[in-house]
């Protein structure tokens, strides 16, 4: 069984979070992306302590009211903050220096790269869905034509002043289509419009976007066992980028798709999700 918890970091940082399995257990954390919340993986957070792991999902930075910056500033959202928090957790969790299991999606997942760059010794595993890798992602963006630059292109309707209000007018309708549109049930919806359906959490979202930074800078070969999880149905995600990632994955490597689904897959298809993730998990213990 799964509970709500909080983990403080630093004075002014506390992390809202959905936790399962016993403490000291191995450590799998799993980093959400936008636009939902850490209920995307509340699935896997109970299959996952049901195998004996320590799952740990945090609403990150923004999305938590307890760490949430202010959004002015658009330093506190540059991708080196939300890796900080990442690693934060883990240490806040008991585990220190130790070895842990690292999921991630969308956004999560752009953190999870540039983690499992950084810190590679500290990574059991890497599990990434929708987000293809940076560089495969980049060359993908930049091909003739235009594919990927047209599923982005919502990224540049983020940055404009009004973003919030556009994308919560009307009982968020834009958002709630949207994830209607990709398979994500009723109930879920509702979950992440508990934590995303207000105006201060919705800037501190789009606050990530704004600070964007090196996110799309170029990373290395990744030196961890990944698997990454594609729907062909993502209408974010072009196959190009996601079939071009494993040129930059310099270890066991596996790329799953899922036919018919689109970007949201643990909220669409979580016991398929779930399977992946633990039998990934279990093939490079910590």
């Amino acid at each position: 069984m799964s509970s709500l918890s909080q983990i403080p970091t630093s004075p002014t940082l506390t992390f809202d979070t959905l936790t399962a399995g016993e403490p000291g257990a191995p450590l799998v954390l799993l980093l959400h992306g936008f636009a939902e919340s850490m209920h995307c993986w509340r699935a896997q957070v109970a299959a996952l302590a049901d195998m004996g792991y320590r799952a740990i999902a945090p609403s990150q930075r923004g999305y938590s009211p307890g760490a949430r910056p202010d959004t002015h500033d658009t330093a506190n959202y540059h991708i080196d903050r939300l890796m900080d928090d990442a690693m934060a957790i883990v240490a806040a969790s008991g585990y220190g220096e130790a070895r842990f299991h690292l999921v991630g999606h969308d956004w999560g997942g752009s953190i999870a790269w540039a983690l499992a760059d950084r810190f590679p010794q500290r990574l059991a595993s890497l599990t990434v869905l929708s987000r293809p890798h940076p560089n495969a992602f980049n060359r993908a963006l930049q091909m003739t034509d235009g594919d990927q630059a047209k599923r982005s292109r919502h990224h540049t309707a983020f940055l404009e002043p009004d973003a919030a209000d556009v994308v919560l007018a009307d009982d968020a309708r834009w958002l709630r289509e949207r994830l209607a549109a990709n398979g994500v049930p009723a109930a879920a919806i509702a979950k992440h419009l508990a934590v995303l359906g207000n105006k201060d959490a919705m800037e501190a979202a789009l606050a990530w976007y704004r600070a964007r930074g090196a996110i799309r800078g170029p990373l290395g070969p990744i030196r961890v066992p990944t698997l990454y999880i594609w729907g062909d149905a993502d209408d974010t995600v072009g196959r190009t980028a996601a079939e071009g990632t494993v040129d930059f994955v310099a270890a066991p490597y596996r790329f799953e798709v899922l036919p018919g689904v689109g970007h949201f897959a643990a909220d669409q298809v979580p016991d398929r999700v779930s399977e992946l993730l633990l039998a990934h998990v279990a093939s490079h213990p910590i």
